[in-house]
C-alpha cells in the first residue's frame, strides 16, 4: 500500500506552502487520497511557514500528523521544531546549504543533505529552491513519479506564469538527481 506523511517546513517566501499543494496535486493526479494544510505565521516573508500532506491509497483518517514519517527542512528553526517528532527510519531532506549536517540525527532518520539553495543558484534562480527540495524528496520516498509532479505544475502555477515551468521542472530534475 502507499502511504506517506511528511512535514514540510521552512521561512515564509521559500515557497514551502507551494511545494506541499504541488505534492498533493501530483497525488491527486496519481490517484491518491490527499490531504494538505497549510501553517503559516503573521509575519508571511521571513516568518516561519510549514505544511503537512498525507498521500495514501486507502482514505484518509486525519490530516492531522503528529509524529511524520518524513520531512523536508528548508531551515535551521525548522529542523530543531520537527527533526525530533519524525518517526525512526524516516525520510529526512535537509537543506544543507543553511544547516549544518552535524545536526541530522543520522541514527534513527535517513537523512540526505542536499545543498538546496546553492542547486537553486547553479540553475540561476534561488527562488526554485522550493522545487529542487520536492524533487529530492520524491526520489528519496518514491511515493509518487517525478513525471506526476511535473505533470501537475499547471495546477499550481498561475496560468500567467506556466512559461516558468520548464525551469521549474529542471528544479525538480536537479533536486531528484542530487539524491540518486
Amino acid at each position: 500500500m502507499r502511504y506517506i506523511d511528511t512535514i514540510i517546513a521552512g521561512f515564509g517566501g521559500q515557497g514551502v506552502l507551494l511545494i506541499g499543494n504541488l505534492l498533493a496535486y501530483a497525488g491527486m493526479n496519481d490517484g491518491l487520497n490527499v490531504t494538505y494544510i497549510p501553517v503559516y505565521g503573521v509575519e508571511m516573508r521571513g516568518g516561519t511557514a510549514n505544511c503537512t500532506v498525507v498521500l495514501s491509497e486507502e482514505e484518509i483518517g486525519s490530516p492531522i500528523i503528529h509524529s511524520p514519517q518524513s520531512l523536508i527542512a528548508m531551515n535551521r528553526p525548522s529542523l530543531d521544531k520537527f527533526q525530533p517528532r519524525v518517526q525512526d527510519g524516516g525520510v529526512h531532506i535537509i537543506n544543507s546549504s543553511l544547516i549544518d549536517m552535524d545536526l541530522a540525527d543520522t541514527e534513527r532518520l535517513k537523512c540526505f543533505g542536499v545543498p538546496l539553495n546553492d542547486i537553486a543558484d547553479e540553475l540561476g534562480n534561488a527562488r526554485m529552491v522550493n522545487m529542487v527540495a520536492l524533487g529530492a524528496y520524491v526520489q528519496a520516498t518514491g511515493i509518487i513519479t517525478l513525471d506526476a509532479v511535473v505533470a501537475s505544475l499547471e495546477n499550481v502555477i498561475s496560468p500567467a506564469y506556466h512559461k516558468l515551468i520548464p525551469a521549474n521542472t529542471k528544479a525538480i530534475e536537479a533536486g531528484a538527481k542530487a539524491v540518486s
